[in-house]
């Protein structure tokens, strides 16, 4: 139960902590980006890691684009973590065909522990011209034994679709 209360109270001083700018700015929101993240180990004063990324967008969750995502964290990281799931609503300023280009830097807060269970929450601006904001759709879940808060840095690089094999067509 201890556990759970210091959860919500990490998740909701993550959410606080967004810069007065982007709290005032006007931001629609323009889908969900779902990462999935590779196992990691804590190096007390931070953490790398590797994960991939779905933007999905409206009621169907349709993917629109992928990414290859690497975050950071600088400040109290101790532990391991094993694979895990980040989700994210995207803001932008407007609902326009470049407001979905989520490539490029965030940076913001973060924090999460586990004993077994555990989650935590990250809130990060940047992206296009630094006028993206993600903010946690619900706390991230995890499993291992970690305490972890500081500073993130996010840095998403599109991936190409995959071609699609088609067979060419023989006239004679």
């Amino acid at each position: 139960m201890r556990i759970k209360v210091a959860l919500a109270a990490l998740a909701a001083s993550a959410a606080f902590a967004l810069p007065a700018a982007a709290q005032t700015a006007p931001k629609v929101q323009v889908g969900v980006l779902r990462c999935n993240v590779a196992p990691y180990v804590g190096l007390v004063l931070g953490s790398v890691r590797e994960m991939t990324c779905d933007f999905l967008q409206g009621s169907s969750n349709t993917v629109v684009a992928s990414y290859k995502g690497t975050a950071r964290r600088l400040g109290v990281d101790i532990g391991v973590g094993g694979a895990g799931v980040l989700g994210w609503t995207v803001f932008a300023p407007t609902s326009s065909a470049a407001a979905t280009d989520l490539s490029g830097n965030y940076a913001g807060v973060s924090a999460d522990a586990a004993i077994g269970i555990g989650g935590g929450a990250n809130v990060l601006l940047g992206g296009s011209k630094s006028t993206i904001a993600l903010q946690p759709v619900s706390v991230q879940g995890s499993t291992g034994l970690n305490v972890a808060a500081g500073i993130s840095d996010l840095t998403l690089t599109p991936v190409a679709p995959a071609k699609s094999k088609s067979k060419a067509k023989v006239t004679k």
